[in-house]
Formats: C-alpha cells, sequence, structure tokens
C-alpha cells in the first residue's frame, strides 16, 4: 500500500531514472549521427522534434492529471519511455526516428510536469520540502547515464543493445515505483473545479508568468554553463581541451551536492530567502568567471555558480505546484511554469552563441548577472509559512 514516505522515495527514483533516460540518449548522439549518416542539419531537427513535442505535450499534461491524479500519468510515463528508447536505438532511417522521437518527447513532457506535480502531492502529505531531492535525483541520474554511454561507446557496445539493456534495467524498478506512488485521488480536481474556459488556459495567472520568467532565467545560465563553459575556458582564457571540460564538471557536482541539502535549508529558512540566495551566489560565481585571469580562477567560479543555482529551480517547481494545488490543480500550474523554462533551455543555447557573435563570450556571459540579480530581486522578502507548511514565495517586480 502507498504511504507518503514510500511515495518520496519512490518519486525521487523517478527523477533519477528519467535523468538516467535523457543522458543516455544524448551521450549517444554522435554514434546516432555516424549509424543514420545525418547532416548536422538533420541531427539538429531531430533535437527539435524531441523538444517540440515535450513542449506541446505540457499544455496537456495538467489537464490529463486532473482527470486521473499525476501518479497515473507517471506510472504510464515511466513505462513508455524505456520502451521507446528501445524503439530509438533500432530506427533504422531518419524519417521513422523522427516519428519515434516526436512520441518519446511527448512522454518525456508528460513526466516532467507529472512527477513535478506529484512531488508536491508527496509534499503536501508529508508537509515537508522534497523537492530539492528529487532533482538532485535528476542531476545523479544525469550523471550516471552520461558515464554509461560513455562507456557503452567507448567499449563499442551499439545503441540498439546498450538502450535494450537500459530498458531491461529500467521497466521492472518502474513497475515497482508505480505501485508505491500516492493514488490517483491524492492530486485529482474534481469535475466542477476544472476552469469552463478551457484547459489550455488553466493555470496561468501574473504569478506564474514571473515564476515562468524567473525559472527561465535560472536555465538559460545552466544552458550558458554547459554548453560555453569549455569554449570560454579553452579560448578566452587559453585552458587546454582536456581542462576545459573542468569548468562544467565543478558546476555539475557543486550543483548536486547543493540539491542534497536543499530540502533541510528549505525547512529551515523561507523558500523566497533561498531562491534569492541562490542567485546572488551564482551572480557572484559568473563575475568571478568573467574578471578570471586564469582557467582555475574560473573553475572556481562555475563551481560557485553551481552551488548557487542548486536550489532555485527546485524550490520554484514547488512553490508554483503549491499555488495551484488548491486551485486548477498542481500539474496545470507546473505545466505552465515547464512550458516557460522548457522553451527558455531550448531557446537558450542559440542565443547565447549569437549574441557572442556580436559582443563576445565575456560580455555575453557578464550580462547574465544582472538578470540573476533581478530574479532575487523578484523573489521577494522572505514570508510566513502556511499551516501545512508548505513553501511559499512572494513575487515583486
Amino acid at each position: 500500500m502507498a504511504s507518503p514516505s514510500r511515495a518520496r522515495w519512490a518519486i525521487t527514483a523517478v527523477f533519477g531514472g528519467n535523468g538516467l533516460l535523457i543522458a543516455s540518449l544524448v551521450a549517444r548522439t554522435p554514434q546516432l549521427k555516424l549509424d543514420l549518416d545525418l547532416s548536422p542539419a538533420q541531427l539538429g531537427l531531430t533535437s527539435a522534434a524531441f523538444g517540440v513535442a515535450a513542449v506541446l505535450a505540457m499544455q496537456g499534461a495538467g489537464a490529463l492529471a486532473a482527470r486521473v491524479g499525476s501518479g497515473w500519468v507517471v506510472r504510464l510515463a515511466i513505462l513508455v519511455l524505456p520502451v521507446g528508447l528501445i524503439g530509438i536505438g533500432g530506427a533504422p532511417t531518419l524519417l521513422s526516428l523522427m516519428l519515434l522521437l516526436l512520441g518519446f518527447g511527448a512522454a518525456h513532457g508528460l513526466l516532467d510536469v507529472s512527477m513535478n506535480a506529484h512531488a508536491v502531492a508527496v509534499e503536501r502529505a508529508l508537509g515537508r520540502p522534497i523537492m530539492n531531492g528529487c532533482h538532485a535525483a535528476w542531476s545523479i541520474g544525469a550523471v550516471a547515464g552520461s558515464l554509461v554511454g560513455s562507456a557503452a561507446a567507448q567499449v563499442g557496445l551499439s545503441r540498439p543493445a546498450h538502450y535494450a539493456v537500459l530498458a531491461a534495467a529500467l521497466l521492472p524498478a518502474a513497475l515497482v515505483c508505480g505501485r508505491l506512488l500516492l493514488p490517483g485521488y491524492a492530486d485529482r480536481r474534481a469535475a466542477s473545479a476544472t476552469p469552463a474556459h478551457g484547459s489550455w488556459r488553466a493555470g496561468w495567472s501574473r504569478r506564474i508568468v514571473v515564476f515562468g520568467a524567473m525559472g527561465a532565467t535560472v536555465l538559460t545560465v545552466e544552458a550558458a554553463v554547459a554548453n560555453w563553459s569549455g569554449v570560454y575556458l579553452h579560448e578566452n582564457l587559453g585552458a587546454s581541451l582536456g581542462a576545459a571540460s573542468l569548468g562544467y564538471l565543478a558546476f555539475t557536482v557543486c550543483q548536486t551536492a547543493g540539491r542534497l541539502v536543499g530540502d533541510r535549508l528549505q525547512a529551515r529558512g523561507s523558500a523566497s530567502r533561498l531562491v534569492a540566495t541562490g542567485t546572488l551566489v551564482a551572480a557572484a560565481g559568473l563575475a568571478v568567471v568573467v574578471l578570471s585571469p586564469a582557467p582555475a580562477v574560473a573553475m572556481v567560479g562555475f563551481a560557485v555558480v553551481g552551488a548557487g543555482l542548486a536550489t532555485p529551480l527546485p524550490v520554484l517547481f514547488g512553490v508554483v505546484g503549491h499555488l495551484g494545488a488548491a486551485g486548477s490543480g498542481a500539474a496545470a500550474t507546473v505545466a505552465r511554469f515547464s512550458t516557460m523554462t522548457y522553451t527558455g533551455i531550448l531557446l537558450a543555447p542559440a542565443i547565447i552563441g549569437w549574441v557572442a557573435e556580436l559582443v563576445g563570450l565575456t560580455w555575453t556571459l557578464a550580462a547574465l548577472i544582472p538578470l540573476l540579480v533581478l530574479v532575487a530581486r523578484a523573489a521577494g522578502p522572505a514570508t510566513r509559512p502556511a499551516p501545512e507548511r508548505t513553501p511559499q514565495l512572494t513575487a515583486t517586480g
């Protein structure tokens, strides 16, 4: 029988498994290009298909979770994704790959919204935050997926075999986790609670837009570090190609470590303070990066950015979920928030590249500092915890 404590570990494992799957897909991208003899444009098209399908699926995720409960959507998605990965591994043509990626992306979009909404339901049942731990599990899963994918490529294991082994391990775990999640009625909405003006508008409000902009900014900085830290260290500061990869490694390690303690920090303080402090720390880290005279100092700066950005996004996910829990449903507000943040991280690498082409990478990274300060300002002052001890955040601006 499902209990809040067991559901906590189950949904945390779902986050970890999702990170493992997505990283496994990304890690074998070079082999995918070779297997299907894809041009750079065709490879970019496959990434776009996944992203667009995910964002579109998020639009219906809130209504679906409201009808059946987020737990049932999670149960379905965690079974579909491993099977879809097997199909992607064996796709013989670009067309079949695109069709499979559209389905895989849609399942990922449903899972992204529903697993965050379910984490909110577990938080409410437990009376304490768990979202930081869930996102830490995603990061750990992503690191594991990258390492396993790299090892599989190194030993010459084919993508179909790699994905089949991964699916065989994940499907039994998915069945176990599904049984431990909270029942559908934990956050299913009554028909009378569904807005009459259409599910696509449910969950939108001025506060959600503000929070979505904050989340998109945080993910833009994350995307900047992921895609450009190595380039900056190598081309601007003269680091070797091997050393240049250490900037993102330092960022990831510190971000994951911060998320592992984030729930305890939030329980002792407030969501507002955690978001504001984290983004200011990240801004300080970026300042160190752009002012750095040497690669080693810049790597320290990237580590500080990772520590600062450990908690803001998980906290924001929790806040928007609790805002909707008493109205249109946590999944509806999480879907809107996810749409803005996910779109941000899809567009950010290209935008940063265009701006860097005009003004240089140093000034482009420097321009992100005031944006983080604005997020800290928008977080507002700490607010009094609600009787249910759920995260509270006041958006200002």
